[in-house]
């Protein structure tokens, strides 16, 4: 049986990525994602539940980060 959904795609270690978004775990690019959206959503997610941790996202266009905060309650 297959599935509709996807898993995400593994990144090689020593390349970078040239399209996408990318979450970063304490400066170790990890999952891979087509949107802005998503990136931003599952890091939110993320941080959320393990607040410590740096998480930002990756955007490999503009080889820029974006680092992501816990929203103020």
């Amino acid at each position: 049986m297959k599935s509709n959904t996807e898993k995400p795609t593994n990144l090689r270690a020593d390349v970078m990525p040239s399209n996408g978004y990318v979450l970063s775990v304490d400066g170790k690019l990890k999952t891979r994602f087509d949107t802005s959206d998503e990136a931003m959503t599952a890091a939110v997610a993320l941080k959320q539940n393990y607040p410590v941790v740096q998480i930002a996202v990756y955007d490999a266009a503009a080889r820029s980060y974006s680092p992501v905060a816990l929203p103020e309650k």
